[in-house]
């Protein structure tokens, strides 16, 4: 099978239209269940918080790379441990991305300094980004 790569124009464009699509202020949620099949499967169990991200959330991608923009706080409904986490849009209707939780020293897609959420806990997402593939 032939492998294609893509232009960083194009990774930039693809980044930038997929935050488009999924829209302005959109959910961020941490769950204590494990990642779904896929974004299309019902949400996991045990739902920890749910983050209000700000209108323009991701900066404009740059070397094919979008990395948040603006606050990402909220305050946990739940305690548990952090297993996954959903992007859906503002309506709480379409997952359009889903990943892993681990501490910062593990292989997740969504890193914390403690994935231990208490009950009322705030928290901020200090980083977060989104790479292309294709390179």
């Amino acid at each position: 099978m032939a492998i294609f790569q893509e232009s960083v124009a194009v990774r930039n464009a693809r980044l930038d239209a997929e935050e488009t699509a999924i829209g302005a202020s959109p959910l961020l949620k941490l769950y204590t269940g494990a990642v779904p099949a896929n974004c299309a499967a019902a949400d996991p169990a045990g739902l920890l918080i749910t983050l209000t991200l700000p209108a323009d959330w991701l900066a404009n991608a740059a070397a094919g790379v979008k990395s948040k923009a603006g606050t990402w706080s909220g305050t946990a409904s739940a305690a548990g441990v952090a297993a996954s986490w959903r992007i859906k849009d503002s309506t709480d209707t379409t997952c359009h991305y889903q990943g892993d939780v681990t501490d910062t020293v593990g292989t997740g897609t969504l890193k914390l300094d403690n994935t231990n959420i208490a009950n009322t806990q705030a928290m901020v997402i200090n980083s977060a980004s989104i790479t292309a593939g294709n390179s």
